[in-house]
C-alpha cells in the first residue's frame, strides 16, 4: 500500500493536456482508466468535459446531475449557475434530484422540487441527451455508463424515461445508488429494455435495504440477469469487506469500479494512500487478469486544491500503481 509520502511524490508528475479531438486511449498498461464525472461536481457539464481533457482522461461514467441539468432540468446546476451538489456522508449516496440535506446527515424529499423534476423528465426531448453525447464524442471521451440513481418514489413512466435517456446517450449500462426495494420495482424495466443496471454500494451496514453487504448484491443479481454491480472499493473496504476477493469471484458481473480510499470501520474518505483501501492490489489484479472493467476515479476526499489538480494526483497514483 502506498504511504502519504509516496502519494505526494507521484502527485508531482503532471498529466499533460491532450487535443480535444485526440483518439480515445483510455488504457494504462492494459487497464481501462476513467472518471466518474461526479469528481467534478462543482462544475457545469461543459467545464467538466474540459477538465477531463485537461486530465487526459478518456472514459467517463456520467453523473445524472451533470447530464440532466445540462439538458435543462429545474433547480439550476453545478458550478457558477446553480447550487453545488452536497458532499455525501461517508457511508451514503449524494442527494438525488428533489432532495434536501437534513441537519445531522441524510436527506429529505422536497415535494415541490421532486414533482417538478418528475414532470421535466417526462417531457424533455431525448435530443438534448443526444447532444450531450456529441459533446463527449467531440472531446474524444467515451461514455461507458450513465449514473442515474432510481429511488422508490420513481413512477413507472419516470423509470422508463431513465432508460430512454441512457439510450439517447449511447450507453449500455446504467449505474445506480439505489436500494434493494427499488431494485425489485426496477427489474422488469431492465429486462424490457435489455439494458444492464449496476448497483452501487455504500457502507451503511445498519440498513438492510442499502447495498453494503455482498449478500445484498447477490440478492439483487438473482432478480434479473440484467442486474450487475458497480463496485466502489472505498465503500466496500469501509464496510469491512475485501474488494480483491470480491472482484476475483464476481468479475463477470461487475461493470465498473469506483476507485477511492477510505478507512475501515466506516471511516472517512482519505487522500489516496492514507486509507485502508487496497487500490494498488485491485489495479494490479485488473492488469494481471486482463479484466475489461473500467477503473473510474471518484474524487471524494477533501483535497487541498481544486478538483482538476486533485484528480490529476489520483491519476498519477494509478499510473504508479500500474507500473
Amino acid at each position: 500500500m502506498f504511504t502519504r509520502r509516496d502519494f505526494s511524490k507521484i502527485a508531482l508528475s503532471a498529466v499533460p493536456a491532450v487535443n480535444a479531438m485526440a483518439a480515445v486511449n483510455s488504457k494504462i498498461n492494459g487497464v481501462r482508466v476513467g472518471v466518474q464525472s461526479y469528481s467534478f461536481r462543482q462544475m457545469t457539464l461543459d467545464d467538466a468535459i474540459k477538465a477531463m481533457v485537461d486530465c487526459d482522461l478518456h472514459e467517463c461514467e456520467l453523473f445524472a446531475q451533470h447530464a440532466e441539468r445540462a439538458a435543462g432540468a429545474p433547480g439550476g446546476g453545478p458550478g457558477p449557475g446553480g447550487p453545488r451538489p452536497p458532499q455525501p456522508p461517508a457511508g451514503g449516496p449524494p442527494a438525488a434530484a428533489g432532495e434536501q440535506k437534513k441537519k445531522g446527515g441524510g436527506f429529505r424529499p422536497n415535494p415541490e422540487a421532486r414533482e417538478a423534476m418528475r414532470k421535466w423528465r417526462l417531457s424533455v426531448s431525448m435530443d438534448a441527451f443526444k447532444d450531450i453525447r456529441k459533446k463527449f464524442d467531440a472531446a474524444g471521451i467515451m461514455l461507458h455508463a450513465f449514473n442515474l440513481s432510481f429511488r422508490e418514489d420513481f413512477s413507472d413512466e419516470e423509470i422508463d424515461r431513465g432508460f430512454e435517456m441512457a439510450k439517447a446517450l449511447g450507453v449500455k449500462v446504467i449505474t445506480a445508488s439505489s436500494t434493494v426495494s427499488a431494485a425489485k420495482k426496477l427489474a422488469p424495466f431492465a429486462d424490457k429494455h435489455k439494458m444492464i443496471v449496476a448497483m452501487h454500494n455504500h457502507s451503511n451496514l445498519k440498513d438492510p435495504n442499502e447495498f453494503a453487504k455482498p449478500e445484498a448484491f447477490a440478492a439483487v443479481m438473482a432478480m434479473s440477469k440484467n442486474f450487475y454491480v458497480n463496485l466502489d472499493i472505498g465503500h466496500f473496504t469501509a464496510a469491512g469487506y475485501d474488494p480483491i476477493a470480491y472482484l476475483k469471484e464476481n468479475h463477470k458481473r461487475i461493470t465498473n469500479i469506483h476507485i477511492k480510499d477510505r478507512k475501515k470501520e466506516d471511516g472517512p474518505n482519505t487522500i489516496w494512500g492514507e486509507g485502508d483501501t487496497q487500490i494498488k492490489g485491485v489495479l494490479q489484479l485488473l492488469k494481471k487478469e486482463k479484466y475489461p472493467i473500467p477503473a473510474d476515479i471518484e474524487y471524494e476526499y477533501q483535497g487541498a486544491s481544486d478538483s482538476v489538480t486533485e484528480v490529476k494526483k489520483c491519476l498519477a497514483f494509478m499510473k504508479t500503481a500500474l507500473a
